[in-house]
């Protein structure tokens, strides 16, 4: 509707449909100029592929293992709940999901603590219930998908402080539910830390200064997002230099639609202001 009284008849279409049936053919025509598309990374190659047969212009948002990097002079209690928010909104269900946290060895037992302590109070349900943080994963594959990641994890010496498992209770009501999970004792090369898992799972390492934040933080081989919590404006432009990544937040961790911009106090850490 809105486009009705903006643009003139057949500017904007849309064309619903699967992609076999309705993305596909889009791709490959070749009156279509420019192809733009956010999903999996198959899925991605697939359209490359198929659009360079006319020499298409394509970009792309495809998956991404993002570092939410805190160090020790941030205000903690902010980056815990960007931290919170920026895995477990949308049920990490994001290609910017912040799924790996970088924190100073300095102030990790303590953040974790706190961490801990505020995913404990996620309200996990109905998506359709405006009281929900955490709903449902989108389908029975992505589901085991995760629980698969559960037991990859802990098989190479993580530990879940948080979840790992699956809630149950007449609250939670129906749908593929995990629980929002943190691992610890987690390496940067773990399957956990370099591979897109597309659920509220965090991959917790510690660090020990600017250099080794930068380069765990590179290490690994998606380059979508990042996030810098710290009060030296220096450091943070200098990480935000030297970060492989499309977009890098400080302190902050945006995810647009999960954006609250009201001044007022936020009482839930999933809207991040």
């Amino acid at each position: 509707k809105i486009a009705e009284q903006v643009f003139p008849p057949g500017v904007v279409n849309v064309v619903t449909g699967f992609g076999a049936e309705a993305g596909s053919p889009l791709v490959d025509h070749p009156k279509v100029a420019k192809v733009a598309f956010t999903g999996s990374d198959a899925t991605g190659s697939a359209i490359y592929a198929q659009a360079a047969k006319h020499m298409k212009k394509v970009t792309m948002e495809l998956g991404g293992k993002s570092p939410n990097i805190v160090f020790e002079d941030a205000h903690i209690d902010n980056a815990v709940k960007g931290v919170i928010s920026g895995i477990f909104a949308a049920t990490g269900q994001t290609c910017i999901a912040g799924s790996r946290l970088l924190v100073q060895k300095s102030i990790h037992d303590e953040f974790v603590e706190k961490l801990v302590e505020l995913g404990k109070s996620a309200k996990i349900g109905d998506p359709s219930s405006f009281e929900t943080q955490v709903g449902p994963v989108t389908n029975i594959p992505q589901y085991e998908k995760i629980l698969n990641y559960f037991d990859v994890a802990t098989g190479e010496g993580a530990k879940a402080v948080l979840g790992g498992g699956t809630p149950s209770g007449p609250e939670i009501g129906e749908g593929w539910f995990v629980e929002p999970t943190i691992f610890t004792g987690v390496s940067n090369d773990m399957r956990i830390a370099q591979e897109e898992v597309f659920g509220p799972v965090l991959s917790v390492i510690p660090f020990e200064d600017d250099d080794d934040a930068v380069k765990i933080g590179n290490d690994v081989i998606y380059g979508l997002a990042a996030g810098v919590w710290t009060q030296n404006i220096g450091r943070a432009i200098t990480m935000a230099e030297k970060l492989r990544a499309g977009t890098v937040w400080v302190n902050t961790y945006h995810k647009s639609v999960w954006i609250e911009t009201s001044n007022a106090e936020a009482p839930n850490p999933f809207v991040l202001r």
